[in-house]
């Protein structure tokens, strides 16, 4: 009889039967749910426990640095997950997540800008977008990677380059196709592709702010140290709010800054759109003046737009300024903690304020890609992998000696400033010599200088700036640090490895190579216990000559091959090398790579260029070249 017909029949039965068939049925209903349990527990079932397995082998052979992929974390053996689902080429899965290797790419037509694809990624109306080419890889990496550590997930990447797309999707970066056809390689500030790559921003501002969704729009030479989205939303009147080139303060807390003292360019590396009539006027308008003449460039294009009318202030309190067409309502984003180049690694002036810094955009730098790598370095923002922090060869550093009287007295001027760059740079030439014979990585000192560089003529210092003199400059104020990275000629000699001055001190730097750590006491030859040897005086040290040769340095620190770090405790432990050729090579690069001072007021050309070998020049002072002929960097 089945359980329905029973039931049935207690209805017709006394009371007391009633309550001894419910005990029955539910009784039955409980045996039977254990028995179907225990018949499909892939414990018992030989079928889904090799199911399982596969899943987990499958998932094994994703890549080794990636999260596996549908599982959780069970008591026993993981269980296989359904595959989250998916819209498009993007998905849903969480950011770093890869897909398994198992499957196909989806094709290309999936990664699609649409408005479907970006609603996966939004989160309180808000999407944060930047865009580049593979070129720019691990930009966009480090990119994602501050936002994702602040929690944030409505990220998206606009590829511009196939490349770049597969690398990104197979990482679990939420990446979309730009449809732009873009060159895979650097194309350089200022060159015809750059400037295409900024057309290509405000045709993607004005696809995206017709979805209905907040736009915030970032470059990627610039990374996320604070969640911005809170500060943002306190100003919900702004259409537009910009980042700027501003080195003034104009505010001294984090309130807007006055735009009626904001005279610098309004910076479009970092700005937030929201999606208002006014907004996507100007969005079309600026689209549509930039594609009828190539030759404006794109931040100059909306400059021109948003200063067409300027004033008056929305209102007394918000900082906001109605703009554009008179109904813009635009706010500047304080460049104290929304940091260019300047205000962060020059000024800090997010430190002298008290302030906590929002984003750091690698603008104000001199040494193009190569630089604004080396300042996030310097800062120790940049993502590198683990084999950066552990190169082959070991590395080498040593204790710059600065004399006070270069670093704190005096006037700062153009000669006082040589002469403390200089001083430290012929520190720095021997320890790129000792580098070079011992083939290992220089890790350099942090880098002193009494005066600002810049492209205009200025002051030494810009004024109503907050930059401290003196200050520990980027080091791409002095060297040229794209010729340093570059491969050279053989004619240049070896390759001398560098890395950031704050190299050691990353939280990223691995623990083994803390502990390999040989101190080298340079000491006077001839007292006691001062002869080129490779004993130890004390676990970790060596006392080692002064004014030593190529051949000694290089017989006695074969010892030393797995030690990781050797640090001198100066700079006066070479004398030069003992095979002329090697040292002409030496010469020649070491003459690549120094740039210039600029500008100086009031005179053309206004750079002096900066000598590694100044000290072999008794008569050579810091003056700009005289003569159109003298204007080259040193012979």
């Amino acid at each position: 009889m089945g359980w329905r017909n029973a039931l049935e029949e207690a209805r017709n039965w006394k009371p007391v039967f009633v309550a001894i068939y419910g005990s029955l049925v539910i009784g039955i209903l409980v045996s039977s749910f254990y028995v179907f349990s225990a018949i499909y527990s892939p414990n018992s079932s030989p079928f889904l426990s090799s199911f399982s397995s596969l899943s987990h082998e499958a998932a094994n052979h994703s890549e080794p640095t990636k999260t596996t992929v549908n599982t959780v974390k069970t008591v026993g053996t993981p269980m296989p997950m359904p595959e989250k689902p998916t819209l498009g080429g993007v998905g849903v899965r969480p950011i770093w997540e890869a897909p398994s290797r198992t499957k196909k790419m989806p094709p290309l037509k999936s990664f699609r800008l649409t408005k479907e694809l970006v609603q996966q990624r939004v989160k309180d109306n808000v999407v944060i977008v930047t865009f580049g080419n593979y070129a720019f890889m691990d930009f966009i990496l480090t990119w994602v990677k501050h936002l994702t550590d602040l929690n944030l997930s409505n990220i998206l990447v606009g590829a511009m380059d196939t490349k770049l797309l597969e690398a990104l999707y197979w990482k679990g970066i939420p990446v979309f196709d730009m449809g732009s056809h873009m060159s895979t390689i650097d194309v350089g500030w200022g060159s015809p592709t750059f400037h295409k790559m900024g057309r290509e921003k405000v045709i993607l501002i004005d696809a995206i702010l017709p979805y209905g969704f907040e736009l915030l729009m970032c470059d990627t030479d610039m990374v996320w140290l604070k969640n911005p989205l809170p500060y943002l939303a306190r100003y919900p009147g702004a259409d537009v709010l910009t980042s700027s080139d501003s080195v003034v303060p104009t505010v001294s807390d984090d309130s807007l800054d006055n735009w009626q003292q904001v005279g610098a360019a309004y910076n479009i590396g970092i700005f937030h759109w929201r999606p208002t009539d006014s907004a996507k006027k100007l969005a079309k308008e600026w689209k549509e003046i930039l594609l009828a003449d190539d030759k404006i460039w794109d931040q100059n294009g909306f400059n021109d737009l948003v200063r067409r009318q300027l004033g008056p202030s929305v209102d007394k309190e918000s900082g906001l300024v109605y703009s554009y067409d008179g109904n813009l309502k635009l706010g500047i984003l304080p460049a104290s903690i929304f940091c260019s180049g300047h205000t962060y690694f020059v000024q800090a002036m997010y430190q002298q304020l008290r302030l906590e810094p929002y984003a750091v955009h690698t603008t104000f730098q001199y040494a193009g890609t190569d630089g604004k790598r080396h300042r996030l370095r310097e800062g120790m923002f940049f993502f590198d992998p683990p084999e950066y922090y552990d190169a082959p060869g070991g590395f080498l550093s040593f204790k710059p000696s600065i004399p006070k009287s270069l670093l704190l007295e005096g006037q700062h001027s153009i000669e006082s400033h040589f002469a403390l760059v200089n001083y430290q740079m012929r520190q720095i030439r021997t320890a790129l010599a000792i580098a070079s014979v011992l083939n290992r990585t220089l890790v350099m000192p942090p880098l002193w200088c009494r005066l600002d560089r810049l492209w205009f003529s200025h002051p030494g210092v810009l004024e109503g700036s907050m930059t401290r003199q003196p200050f520990i400059c980027p080091l791409d104020h002095v060297f040229e640090v794209n010729m340093m990275l570059k491969e050279l000629p053989e004619e240049y000699g070896p390759g001398i490895n560098i890395r950031e001055y704050s190299f050691f001190d990353n939280p990223l730097m691995p623990q083994q190579v803390k502990d390999s750590w040989l101190e080298v006491h340079l000491c006077e030859e001839g007292a006691e216990d001062c002869h080129a040897s490779n004993d130890t005086s004390r676990p970790g040290v060596l006392r080692f000559p002064k004014h030593s040769n190529e051949e000694t340095l290089k017989t006695i620190f074969s010892s030393f091959k797995d030690v990781k770090v050797i640090q001198f405790s100066s700079m006066h432990a070479f004398m030069g090398f003992t095979d002329k050729t090697r040292e002409e090579k030496f010469r020649r690069r070491m003459k690549r790579y120094v740039g210039i001072w600029c500008c100086v007021m009031d005179h053309t050309p206004g750079h002096i260029y900066y000598d590694m070998y100044w000290d072999e020049k008794p008569d050579w002072k810091p003056i700009p070249p005289q003569k159109p002929e003298d204007d080259h960097p040193p012979l």
